[in-house]
């Protein structure tokens, strides 16, 4: 996930988009195909995207809080004011309401 789409300063809500139904759809048609010596492979892969697919939402936004955190070399306390400052300068669309909100996932929801 690249960016969080409906954030700004009117509207602090996150549509988070999910196509990993479709991805999973695709590995069982490739693993049903697959040869013998391409399905130890194509198994791992379908085991870790519904692994990624059963995630919360407030795990993906503090998975993407972190990324956004760290492209911006924000390394310090992610509970901190700084950490809010940095989030708001890396995504500039960030009212200060919705970069608590995102914080707070981010606290609640450690690697």
């Amino acid at each position: 996930m690249t960016g969080i789409v409906g954030l700004n300063k009117e509207h602090n809500f996150v549509l988070l988009v999910r196509d990993s139904d479709v991805v999973a759809a695709a590995l069982r048609q490739a693993l049903a195909e697959a040869s013998p010596e391409d399905r130890p492979g194509l198994k791992r892969a379908a085991a870790l995207v519904e692994s990624t697919a059963a995630a919360t939402e407030g795990r993906l936004r503090a998975r993407w809080v972190r990324s956004r955190l760290a492209a911006a070399g924000f390394t310090g306390d992610i509970a901190s004011v700084a950490a809010i400052r940095a989030l708001r300068k890396a995504e500039r669309t960030l009212s200060l309401r919705a970069a608590l909100q995102l914080q707070k996932d981010a606290v609640a929801h450690p690697e």
